[in-house]
Parts: C-alpha cells; sequence; structure tokens
C-alpha cells in the first residue's frame, strides 16, 4: 500500500509540473515590503550564469552577514528551486522559454547579492575584483545591449516569480521535457506498483 501511495504522489507532483499553476501566479504582485532589484539584460544573464558558481562560493565564504545580504541569498535560492534548478531546456538563452522569466529572477538576485558584497569586509576585495571581471566579460560580449521583453523588469525578494505552465506546450523543448517526464514518472509508478518477487519473475521469464 506504502508504494501505492508514494507512485501516486509522484505521479500528482509531475502532473502539477507539468501543468498549467493557475493557483500561483507566475506574475508577482507589486509589494512594498522586501528588497527590490533590477533585472539583468538577456545578453547580462548569458555571461552571469557562467560566473553563477563563482558568486555562491564566494558569498557562502561570508564571514558577518546583515538582513539584504540573507533576504537576497534566500530569494535566489528559492527562485533557483521554482525555476526547476536550472534544468529546463533554454531556461536562460531562449526568451521564449516559460522559464525564462525565473531564470531572470534568481540570476539577477544573484547579480544584487554580489554587488552588495562588495561592501562586506570580509569579503569585499574578492567581490570587487569578481565583479570587474565579470563586468569586464559583459562589455566584451556587449551583453547589455542584447535585451528581451524581461530585460527592463524589476524584481523584489517578497515577490516569487514561477515558471509560466501556460506556455509548457507550446515551447516545444519544454514540451518534449514534460512528456519525457510523465512517461518516466509513469513507467517508475507502474515499477512501484508491482511487487518485486513479481518483477524478478517477468524479468526471468523473459
Amino acid at each position: 500500500m506504502h508504494r501505492m501511495r508514494a507512485a501516486a504522489a509522484f505521479l500528482l507532483l509531475l502532473l502539477a509540473f507539468a501543468c498549467p499553476a493557475a493557483a500561483h501566479s507566475n506574475r508577482p504582485v507589486a509589494s512594498g515590503s522586501g528588497l527590490g532589484f533590477p533585472s539583468a539584460s538577456h545578453g547580462e544573464l548569458l555571461v552571469l550564469s557562467a560566473y553563477r558558481a563563482e558568486i555562491l562560493a564566494l558569498a557562502r565564504s561570508v564571514v558577518e552577514t546583515d538582513p539584504d545580504f540573507r533576504r537576497l541569498m534566500n530569494y535566489a535560492a528559492i527562485e533557483f528551486s521554482y525555476c526547476g534548478w536550472g534544468l529546463a531546456p533554454g531556461a536562460i538563452s531562449d526568451e521564449s522559454s516559460p522559464f525564462n522569466e525565473c531564470s531572470h529572477a534568481y540570476l539577477s538576485a544573484e547579480r544584487a547579492l554580489l554587488l552588495h558584497m562588495r561592501g562586506m569586509p570580509s569579503v569585499a576585495d574578492r567581490a570587487g575584483e569578481l565583479a570587474s571581471r565579470i563586468d569586464a566579460d559583459m562589455v566584451q560580449h556587449g551583453a547589455s545591449l542584447i535585451g528581451c521583453v524581461y530585460s527592463g523588469e524589476g524584481f523584489n525578494t517578497a515577490d516569487f516569480v514561477t515558471p509560466h505552465w501556460e506556455n509548457i506546450w507550446t515551447h516545444a523543448p519544454s514540451a518534449v521535457t514534460a512528456g519525457a517526464a510523465i512517461v518516466f514518472g509513469v513507467v517508475l509508478s507502474a515499477a512501484c506498483l508491482v511487487p518485486w518477487p513479481v518483477m524478478r519473475r517477468r524479468m526471468k521469464s523473459s
């Protein structure tokens, strides 16, 4: 019975992520609380993604923290999970991806986090050096000139952005991935529902 419940829960989770989520809006309502920060342009997003690991490693080495640091760090982590942990195809590079807006959210938060760390004594020098390298890379690639529909958007740590679930099936790479996830879920659920001794006998007989 516990296998059946686990399989059913897994399928429901897959369906929840593959279908439109009407109850949880992907467009945040403007909030007066939290910390506001600007969105990175589309070109800047592509450069920032290459430095994401370095920014987070630096943030984890901070000795002292403050409320703004914690807000940005927490927001970026939650948005990254909302955005499928960066696994959705074309989430950063493809403006039409249902995951592009939430990618703007977590990478813009991490950029704001880096800029904030320039004023934190324990990492100020390293944050400044990293920010300079990223800035030079952006200039080299003309990143600030490459915009998209979300480039002028602002974000707030009190307002989370979820993917555009309603567009999953009209974005081919996302539709293929979602379809494969559902098939995998069905197969895994079926495997969970069949007792292991029965499955082993069937495997031996085949």
